[in-house]
């Protein structure tokens, strides 16, 4: 086979492989034949199910192109989010200039006056 699973983060003792008789266009080949190719990752639980050819072989090993492209994409999203994640950190860490910090400081003391003034009276006033 041309395609080396290896090379894609896949190892065959990862996989679990099962063959399924196919639907659709094929003829008697198809309907005898377990053509369709089912194929799970164990460790990510990514599944995929080939049937788009008339040969087992050929469902295989487009199955685990598939599976192996599936695999790259949760990969890079992953990474994309955890490079998100890392971002706003540093964004929320980051340090405000002073007077800019006071400016924020001066808004919150005005916000809580305001609140007061619209407190009841107590009690004993």
């Amino acid at each position: 086979m041309g395609f080396h699973s290896q090379s894609a983060g896949l190892r065959e003792e990862e996989l679990e492989e099962r063959f399924i008789r196919a639907g659709g266009p094929g003829g008697q080949n198809v309907n005898k034949v377990a053509t369709c190719v089912w194929l799970r990752h164990r460790p990510t639980g990514l599944e995929v199910k080939v049937q788009r050819e008339r040969t087992q072989a050929a469902n295989r090993l487009l199955a685990r192109r598939l599976l192996a492209e599936k695999l790259q994409a949760a990969r890079r999203a992953h990474a994309a989010e955890e490079r998100r994640r890392l971002e706003k950190l540093r964004r929320q860490k980051r340090k405000r200039p002073r007077r800019l910090q006071e400016r924020i400081l001066a808004a919150k003391r005005l916000h809580s006056l305001k609140k007061q003034s619209r407190r009841r009276p107590a009690a004993d006033e």
